[in-house]
């Protein structure tokens, strides 16, 4: 396997098991901050788990609760590609990430 794969494979497992504990830790807090209450009548009726809402997209938009909205709007949760996203942009601005001088395009 190409060494370079292997490297980026690695800092895409080692980021999924970060958002993994950052969702853990969004999702205990709206517990809190809900009483427990994040879906609303038409999420429990359909059968929606309570995890798919933090996916978001069109089910958190159709089977958030009320209590859970407004616990978003102070601290919004954040998908996979958005933190995808801004871990690549640490790693984009991190000194120690730095491409070899000879790897860079001339402007």
């Amino acid at each position: 396997m190409s060494p370079i794969f292997q490297r980026a494979a690695a800092e895409w497992a080692a980021m999924r098991s970060e958002y993994g504990d950052y969702l853990e830790a969004h999702i205990a807090a709206a517990y809190r901050a809900t009483n427990g209450v994040l879906l609303n009548v038409r999420g429990r009726a359909a059968g929606v788990s309570e995890s798919r809402l933090f996916a978001g997209g069109a089910v958190a938009t159709a089977y958030a609760s009320r209590e859970l909205r407004e616990f978003w709007a102070t601290t919004p949760r954040m998908t996979v590609t958005e933190f995808e996203r801004a871990w690549a942009e640490r790693l984009d601005t991190d000194p120690h990430e730095e491409l070899p001088a000879h790897w860079r395009t001339a402007a």
